[in-house]
């Protein structure tokens, strides 16, 4: 199969793609087509099917495999497939993890390093909670290893909230480093958990979208009763430790308007929000700058970092 990252201007494609997307719309002359967004493990493109009652074009829905014949069109600067023929596509004309974002680094290794940090945790009762999931619970930690940390802005792919998890962590091992102040079995514990209630807020891929609950509660929210509910079935844990390892988790995003029910009170929780903050950042920026491949040339506003971006120039 073609892949979407390789496609080019006036490229004619036959393959088999994920429908990430689909709805009907009318043009300004009155006349309905379809959007549909298509991918692949590469990245997704905006598609067109102008003619939806053509012959040509199959019943299909949203995340269904289908097949494609379609020419890909340049649009006020970017790519898009005008679609031609389309239809479901039968199961043995894809693998599905040709068509799934996934981490550019090894998860059985991302996971036992992991590991190694909840390792270094001496209190008993942060062992057993860190044991109660990321030891003993497989169903815990097979989720964990394949969900995503966002929908969209960072790490949205297989593995990326392992990933984004342990970038969180090793930042922390240098605060705690350069800080000896900082309780290191409180934040590394506090680390681990920060995300781990966007198992709950996206849906598994290959949908990756906000459930009910993600829109109502938030991660934020749920990955605290998580934690929360876990303290409470350890005999005796204490309850002053369980409420700073949970403020940690409430005030990960900082801010009241970025998100957080409390803005950090602990040394721990703000050392946790900076690392949440530099991770995703700075992975946000670099999936940007893959996105320009070698361009050298402005790409234009970026609401998320608030400036017009561009690649750095070697030296």
């Amino acid at each position: 199969m073609k892949y979407i990252e390789s496609f080019r201007e006036s490229d004619k494609i036959n393959g088999v793609y994920l429908c990430k997307y689909k709805q009907s719309a009318t043009a300004k002359n009155g006349k309905m087509y379809e959007n549909v967004v298509l991918q692949d493990k590469t990245g997704t493109i905006d598609a067109k099917i102008w003619d939806p009652n053509s012959p040509g074009i199959g019943e299909f829905a949203a995340l269904d495999y289908i097949y494609v014949t379609a020419d890909v069109t340049n649009f006020q600067g970017t790519l898009q497939m005008s679609i031609k023929h389309a239809r479901k596509a039968d199961e043995t004309e894809y693998l599905p993890e040709d068509y799934l974002p996934v981490s550019e680094k090894n998860i059985d290794e991302m996971y036992t390093e992991l590991m190694s940090y909840r390792e270094q945790v001496e209190n008993p009762y942060l062992q057993k909670l860190l044991q109660m999931y990321f030891v003993d619970n497989a169903a815990f930690i097979e989720a964990f290893k394949k969900h995503s940390a966002a929908k969209t802005v960072h790490h949205g792919f297989v593995g990326g909230l392992l990933e984004h998890t342990l970038g969180v962590v090793r930042l922390c091992d240098l605060y705690v480093k350069q800080y000896p102040y900082l309780k290191r079995d409180l934040l590394f514990t506090a680390a681990m958990f920060h995300d781990v209630g966007k198992l709950k807020e996206i849906s598994n891929f290959p949908e990756n979208d906000y459930t009910d609950d993600g829109q109502l509660l938030g991660h934020i929210v749920m990955g605290c009763e998580l934690v929360g509910f876990g303290c409470r079935h350890i005999k005796n844990f204490p309850k002053r430790l369980m409420s700073e390892l949970q403020h940690c988790i409430l005030a990960h995003h900082g801010e009241l308007e970025f998100g957080s029910p409390k803005k950090p009170a602990i040394p721990e929780a703000l050392a946790l929000c900076l690392a949440d903050n530099t991770d995703a950042k700075l992975e946000s920026m670099r999936e940007i700058m893959k996105t320009a491949k070698d361009s050298k040339e402005w790409l234009g506003f970026n609401r998320l970092f608030d400036s017009n971006l561009r690649q750095s120039s070697e030296m």
